[in-house]
């Protein structure tokens, strides 16, 4: 069995997408971030990832992004697969931090569908590859049309696929059925797909998923991680029951672009403080009192929040 193969069973289950935690003065709070890490590997989540889209990477420097990766490299060590987000809208400094992934010993670098620009297919096509081909990590590529504007489409990704042996799976935050069910028939049903969709993680396992890269999993990691421990010991019921069960969590955490409703609902937990960079921002006082009456049902308030 090759190294690819061996990421193929490795990297399964609820990859949870950190969030990058800000002080009230917009600066990275590392220790806070050090301490999510531990709290999402004691809580049970399967692997780690960071700088992604609930990471608000386009609001970091690359310099920031690379030290982001190096704190949770070192706060992982090795206990759970790391998969950080190295993708960007521009090409070398995707290669660059993807290259930095490779570096920091990443069990897989999780490459975003360029945004902003709409590249053809064709271009993505020469994109990815030439990201696959500058690194020898596992490669999941990361599709999400509603924040890129491009779909990559599954024979473009399949066609990549084949031609680049390091690209292993793709996350795919599509909330196109079809188009999902097709990878698999297209890539081969050894291909990680993983669902980026909140309500398709539990039907994505049923098809054939690899696991999820859930937002969700910074709310409730230990329950978003048994959705898959369910399935995967066969109790499907269970895994059906936590899909409704955290339904009404999931619903209310995308009134507001990711990961504007997430920060709020840790920030009444306790687990950080509520601060995004602009141009993000918290939600509206309204939702956010939604966001404290759903999240009630769920977890443990922060005493000075709950009390409001």
């Amino acid at each position: 069995m090759n190294r690819y193969e061996e990421a193929k069973q490795k990297l399964r289950g609820s990859i949870a997408p950190i969030i990058t935690p800000f002080n009230e003065d917009f600066s990275i709070d590392y220790p806070t971030f050090e301490k999510l890490i531990h709290w999402h590997i004691e809580s049970g989540t399967h692997g780690i990832s960071v700088t992604g889209t609930t990471g608000e990477p386009s609001s970091l420097t690359v310099e920031e992004r690379v030290k982001v990766m190096e704190t949770a490299a070192k706060a992982i060590n090795g206990r759970v697969p790391f998969v950080p987000g190295t993708g960007s809208t521009n090409h070398q400094e995707t290669l660059y931090l993807t290259k930095k992934a490779q570096e920091l010993g990443a069990d897989a670098a999780l490459v975003i569908v360029p945004y902003y620009n709409k590249p053809s297919q064709h271009a993505l096509y020469k994109h990815f590859k030439a990201v696959a081909d500058s690194v020898d990590i596992p490669i999941i590529v990361y599709n999400i049309p509603g924040r890129t504007a491009t779909n990559l489409h599954v024979d473009t990704l399949a066609r990549l696929a084949k031609d680049c042996p390091n690209i292993i799976g793709v996350k795919e935050s599509n909330k196109d059925f079809e188009h999902v069910n097709r990878v698999l028939l297209k890539c081969g049903r050894d291909f990680l797909l993983y669902s980026g969709i909140e309500l398709l993680c539990f039907p994505m396992l049923a098809i054939g998923g690899a696991g999820h890269i859930s937002a969700t999993a910074n709310i409730t990691p230990d329950k978003v991680a048994e959705i898959y421990n369910a399935w995967a010991e066969g109790d499907v019921k269970r895994a059906q029951e936590l899909h409704y069960e955290l339904m009404e969590l999931n619903d209310v955490l995308f009134k507001d672009t990711n990961p504007a409703p997430l920060k709020a609902a840790l920030g009444m937990m306790g687990k950080i403080k509520p601060v995004l960079r602009l141009p993000m921002d918290l939600p509206s006082d309204d939702l956010q009192k939604e966001i404290r009456s759903v999240l009630s049902h769920y977890v443990e308030l922060h005493d000075e929040i709950a009390s409001k």
